[in-house]
């Protein structure tokens, strides 16, 4: 009886759960049908390596495909739009302020910058889901003045259209990395190799690390830096693909997209695909799975020395993830953690939702493994702020004031702020009057009606910029190798496609 009313049960649970899961996919496919149109840039995908072509080409290898792909979008894309299509607000307009191509440098592409002297070491710099190797370049100008070769490959399927990124795998991503590491050891043999990742590029460099520990091999890189990394996810990610199924008709082909939004900024894109969250959700299920093996094999002494930024706020990545899942993890010693709290001043804290800083929660007690520091309000009535950092092993904290300060009115950074300072011409609050880019997106505080704006008011509202840039600075500059009697370049000079950074 008691099996009977079990199998009964069950069958009837499955049957609710089928039915649940008929009415979401009908109501997004409802809702796809009443939303936006795909436009060019939304179907017509470039063409990319694969990761095998990728293991097995070279830097020059790829920097031909890599213009393969951006004559494509001109001819298949820019050439051929639609009238309908044309304006200011759209990248892919020729004419547009926000074209890539008419700017001195398209940031879109992969580069490389050398310091005038010998190089002191090499850097290989990987930028997040979406974005481009624009984000990576003011890290890459700070490792050049430390007298680094800096290489920044652009991940395929990035930095060309969004479609780009319904093709994209992170096989091909991890190919990539490894390709650019090959051509970071050919330039400087021998010397120190750092591995710098922001946001899916953490996870990808964390992942690149973790490949050349369970191989074996002996030549690892000496520092990993990461920022925002992508160690865990929303766990919306794990079933975005769900999502994505009402696109298995042709009448429904938006449904491969979880958002299609104006695409005008010139080195990131708005609109999102089904497919760039799955992929994303399969890159940190692999690097957790590489963890645990590393781990149970006794091999995680190998890796190498790991320093992490991070905000406490982070609506991208799992905060928590990045210290229950990495630090806590790591060898005792080797690491270090750096958390951008949330601005504690007085004024604030009533608006502070009492779950912002939950991550703070699955702190473990000092002493620990890694090295923690905290970046917060020197006191509850001051925007200054000061870095609280207890080291390794140890229970005592100390205090430094940092003689920066919270800009008035914001309440946290965010994801996507960690690598550009505030003069920054896209994104930052004080942008550069030499670095501009046809818009300023950090500066704009919208204040006025509804759909007036081509870009929704979340995006405008999440800080692109980091305030505390300069301690980042310093904190990086400090597990360089001395810099004493060099002769790098201020700005660097160019390699293959690459330009100076205008400052």
């Amino acid at each position: 009886m008691l099996m009977r009313w079990a199998k009964g049960f069950g069958k009837q649970a499955l049957i609710l759960v089928a039915a649940l899961l008929a009415i979401g996919i009908a109501l997004r496919a409802w809702d796809v049908y009443h939303g936006p149109d795909l436009r060019p840039w939304h179907t017509k995908v470039p063409p990319e390596l694969d990761a095998a072509a990728l293991d097995a080409t070279d830097w020059a290898g790829y920097m031909a495909a890599e213009a393969r792909a951006f004559d494509f979008v001109r001819e298949k894309i820019t050439d051929r739009l639609p009238a309908e299509d044309r304006g200011p607000g759209n990248r892919y307009d020729a004419a547009s302020p926000l074209n890539p191509t008419r700017f001195a440098k398209d940031w879109n592409r992969s580069f490389i910058l050398e310091p005038r002297a010998p190089p002191r070491g090499a850097v290989v710099l990987v930028h997040g889901l979406t974005d481009a190797p624009f984000s990576m370049r003011h890290l890459a100008q700070l490792y050049v003045e430390a007298g680094f070769i800096a290489i920044a490959p652009r991940m395929p399927g990035h930095g060309t259209v969004p479609a780009g990124l319904t093709d994209a795998t992170w096989p091909k991503w991890a190919a990539a990395t490894r390709l650019a590491v090959r051509e970071a050891r050919r330039r400087a043999p021998g010397l120190p190799l750092h591995l710098v990742g922001y946001s899916n590029g953490g996870a990808l460099v964390l992942r690149h690390a973790l490949e050349e520990v369970e191989a074996g091999n002996a030549a690892m890189p000496d520092q990993l830096v990461l920022l925002s990394p992508m160690v865990g996810v929303t766990p919306f990610a794990r079933f975005a693909g769900l999502a994505g199924l009402p696109a298995l008709l042709p009448a429904f082909a938006g449904a491969a997209w979880l958002s299609v939004l104006p695409e005008f900024n010139p080195f990131k894109f708005n609109s999102f695909p089904v497919n760039a969250a799955r992929q994303s959700h399969q890159l940190t299920a692999e690097v957790q799975a590489r963890l645990r093996r590393v781990t149970d094999a006794g091999r995680l002494q190998n890796l190498p020395p790991i320093l992490t930024f991070q905000s406490v706020a982070d609506s991208t990545v799992s905060t928590r993830a990045v210290i229950t899942s990495l630090h806590a993890l790591l060898p005792a010693g080797r690491s270090e953690l750096v958390l951008f709290d949330l601005n504690r001043e007085a004024r604030l804290g009533p608006m502070l939702s009492p779950g912002a800083d939950a991550a703070l929660g699955a702190m473990p007690p000092a002493p620990r493994g890694f090295s923690l520091t905290l970046v917060t309000n020197a006191a509850p009535d001051s925007l200054s702020v000061e870095a609280r950092r207890t080291v390794a092993g140890e229970t005592a904290q100390t205090a430094r004031a940092l003689g920066l300060a919270w800009p008035a009115g914001l309440f946290s950074l965010s994801h996507v702020a960690l690598p550009f300072p505030v003069e920054d011409g896209l994104y930052g609050l004080a942008p550069s009057a030499q670095d501009h880019f046809g818009v300023r997106l950090g500066t704009i505080a919208p204040r006025g009606e509804n759909g007036v704006l081509v870009m929704s008011l979340d995006s405008l509202l999440r800080i692109s910029s980091n305030p505390f840039f300069s301690y980042m600075r310093e904190r990086m500059e400090s597990i360089m190798p001395s810099t004493a009697g060099t002769q790098s370049a201020p700005t660097g000079r160019a390699a293959d496609t690459a330009a100076p950074l205008r400052r």
